[in-house]
């Protein structure tokens, strides 16, 4: 029986969960909790998940690793159905888990493959527990994300989706201060049998010359940006400490458009962060249509322990509902119309195991029942149910 793996959180977790899996095989006496700590929701289903689990399998070894493993460590270390722990730094060297050092992990196949290209942050953005969790920025070379992605294409992986904490910053780190779009070139010029090529969420401040040039010319490089772009009001941004501000945001957004008109726009936006007046929500909600925001990731605020927003002034909880309910409805307005144009134009699908597949602006869509998963085919939806192209 193999190890049970519990992911919780980012696209990061998810590639780390695979390789964790790939590494514990058939260790079916180990279960893995690899936690959240990006809001108190996250660790709250952190604490449930950890609870389920035991109950699930009572003679198992309950290990958790993530970032509420690092930033809440004392209060889960207190839960009586929690063996241990696995650093978030450490999480993918086989020692930690009494495996050999050289043990190879061979993962199962996938139609598309998650790879953890950096991970940490090195900024201090007030609301963010995350650099507690995940440390300082450090990035993977380029030869090794080669070899990853080579690894699973010979696994037939037809898509790859770049992921880290803070992507954009991949290559600080590095001789010579690389940029993602060199990362991406390197991709693309050296591995030309990949189809597809996908990017997690980025900060729009930073991407650069090359990564833009890509984005815009490459087909190969699926025409959907998701930005890290929290909030709609200067003002707010200045308190979160980011480092754009609105017209940057739209500015990048209108350059991307008009080199590639096709390009689907996601955006995390933050509801009721605190000192947020009903001006600065109304420009949070108006910059959903403005920016045609059509994957939309939502969070009410939450105070997260030892981060300077905690300190603020906090909003009612029933406010910051509300809010973020107000914002889930505009995205769900805007991305309803994004839809309804897919309808009568054809797609290329890569279809997945369970029957469906994703289009290029990743849009969900079915696929026909003798398609094959890993497929790329040629598709044209004429309905939507349930948000499902059809």
């Amino acid at each position: 029986m193999s190890a049970r793996i519990v992911t919780l959180g980012c696209r990061l977790n998810l590639s780390e969960s695979e390789r964790i899996a790939a590494m514990l095989g058939e260790d079916g006496n180990t279960v893995v909790v690899n936690s959240c700590a990006v809001t108190n929701e996250a660790v709250r289903q952190t604490r449930q998940a950890i609870r389920r689990l035991r109950k699930e399998h009572k003679d198992a070894r309950l290990v958790v690793t993530g970032c509420a493993g690092e930033t809440e460590r004392a209060a889960l270390a207190d839960m009586p159905e929690v063996d241990g722990f696995v650093a978030n730094a450490e999480k993918l060297d086989p020692r930690v888990w009494n495996l050999p050092p050289a043990s190879a992990a061979t993962l199962g196949s996938h139609t598309r493959s998650f790879i953890g290209v950096q991970n940490g942050c090195d900024h201090a953005c007030t609301f963010c527990i995350i650099p507690q969790g995940r440390g300082a920025s450090r990035s993977l070379p380029v030869d090794e994300v080669l070899r990853a992605i080579e690894a699973d294409m010979d696994r037939g992986a037809r898509e790859v989706v770049l992921t880290g904490v803070d992507l954009t910053s991949w290559g600080h780190d590095l001789a010579g201060s690389p940029t993602l779009g060199t990362l991406v070139e390197a991709i693309l010029d050296r591995l030309p049998a990949l189809p597809r090529l996908r990017l997690s969420s980025l900060d729009g401040i930073e991407v650069d010359e090359a990564l833009f040039a890509r984005l815009t010319q490459d087909e190969r490089v699926m025409p959907h940006v998701h930005l890290s772009l929290q909030h709609g009001h200067d003002l707010i941004l200045k308190r979160m400490k980011r480092r754009h501000l609105r017209a940057d945001a739209l500015d990048l957004i209108a350059r991307l458009k008009s080199q590639r008109p096709d390009i689907a726009i996601g955006a995390d936006l933050i509801a009721g962060f605190p000192t947020e007046t009903e001006e600065h929500h109304a420009a949070n909600l108006s910059l959903i249509a403005q920016a045609d925001i059509v994957h939309g990731h939502t969070f009410p605020y939450s105070p997260r322990h030892d981060t300077p927003a905690a300190r603020m002034p906090q909003h009612d909880r029933s406010l910051i509902k509300r809010r973020a309910a107000e914002l889930r409805e505009a995205v769900r307005r805007v991305r309803s119309a994004w839809l309804e144009s897919h309808l009568g134009r054809p797609q290329s699908v890569l279809v997945e195991k369970d029957g469906h597949g994703y289009t290029p602006t990743y849009a969900r869509m079915k696929a026909p029942a003798d398609a094959s998963p890993g497929s790329i085919v040629r598709l044209t939806p004429r309905t939507i149910e349930n948000g499902i192209l059809q």
